[in-house]
């Protein structure tokens, strides 16, 4: 699947003034005509995306969805700050060209990247290609969050990026927070997960730049080699603990191929991908990192965090403002997740005692 196949067929119709887009582009330098055609991209939950095309020029534009947000959500100034920062990096990211708060020319703040022609795949298990490349893009990935917490935060200007220390604890409360601000149905699991996480934060910490919401499909893959030209989706990204972002990752090999985005239950080895154990010994040998004892309270916690983040679509799809028109569904996964969530926290604490 190409990056041009990643445009929505079903509504060409951009929620701005194209032509407004198109001189503000041109008197920039960006277009070398005032004309532009927009398509909204598929793929996002959160901030809507869109692919512009004049002539033979094309760019993505991102922006903040319209309505009123939770606090310190969409932050696309956030996303472009990381992405301008990580240039020249060995985390690939797209090319940037600017980013503006005016609300004259799309009615929300947004930023301009280059659009990378590549593959982005949504199934983790990779239908269609061979063992050997689904071994290579698993490798690939790994290099690439493994590069990407390497990178030396003040090198690169992110010092204030997020704050340093605490980070679990931090995190446990804001989506805390989140649940019960977006709370559209009660998830007791999640609930039992809010109380028990708080008093189970593994001793010691380490800070990184996080992606916070590292997966398969927010690469793009180079259209034919097993390698990504590109991380995209930024939002979340911050200053934090590597393993919390690694064990985000790391999900899929937790949950069931039949639910959500997972490879849980499938024949890893005939498909030609990494045992999770194999997987965190690539990373581990990479970075150097220590506290994979930690790992089940890790996925416990990681579980929890996707689960009020789908509670956050579930509540903006009632509320008509998420991006997606598969909102619905997917934050209908919340519940299963946490469920699956406090499995493991149990499991965690059985083997503290």
């Amino acid at each position: 699947m190409s990056g041009i196949d990643q445009t929505s067929e079903t509504n060409h119709v951009a929620p701005f003034d194209s032509a407004i887009l198109a001189d503000w582009m041109h008197a920039k330098g960006f277009l070398d005509r005032t004309t532009l055609s927009v398509k909204p991209l598929t793929g996002g939950q959160s901030n809507p995306t869109f692919l512009l095309t004049s002539g033979a020029q094309q760019f993505v534009l991102r922006k903040k969805p319209p309505g009123v947000l939770l606090p310190s959500a969409h932050a696309v100034d956030r996303e472009y700050r990381v992405m301008q920062a990580l240039q020249g990096t060995e985390v690939p990211v797209p090319k940037l060209y600017a980013y503006s708060d005016d609300l004259n020319i799309v009615g929300t703040p947004f930023y301009l990247m280059e659009f990378l022609n590549g593959r982005v795949i949504v199934d983790q298990s990779l239908p269609g290609l061979s063992p050997a490349e689904r071994t290579a893009i698993y490798q690939d990935m790994n290099r690439v969050i493994s590069a990407l917490h390497q990178v030396d935060i003040n090198a690169v200007g992110l010092e204030t990026f997020g704050r340093a220390g605490n980070y679990f604890g931090r995190q446990i409360a804001r989506w805390s927070r989140q649940y019960q601000e977006a709370r559209s149905e009660d998830i007791s699991a999640l609930e039992a997960l809010i109380e028990w996480l708080p008093a189970n934060i593994p001793e010691g910490d380490q800070t990184t730049i996080v992606h916070g919401d590292y997966r398969l499909d927010n690469l793009v893959l180079h259209p034919t080699e097993p390698r990504a030209i590109g991380l995209l989706d930024w939002e979340l990204a911050t200053l934090g603990h590597p393993l919390a972002d690694f064990a985000y990752h790391c999900m899929s090999w937790h949950i069931p191929a039949s639910l959500w985005r997972g490879i849980g239950g499938l024949d890893l080895k005939a498909l030609g991908i990494p045992s999770e154990a194999d997987y965190i010994k690539q990373y581990g040998a990479a970075t150097g990192f220590e506290g994979i004892e930690h790992w089940d309270f890790y996925i416990a916690y990681n579980l929890f965090r996707i689960a009020a983040i789908l509670q956050g679509i579930a509540r903006r799809a009632q509320d008509g403002t998420a991006a997606a028109n598969d909102a619905i569904e997917t934050g209908s996964k919340a519940r299963p997740l946490a469920e699956i969530g406090w499995k493991y926290a149990q499991r965690y604490e059985a083997s503290r005692r």
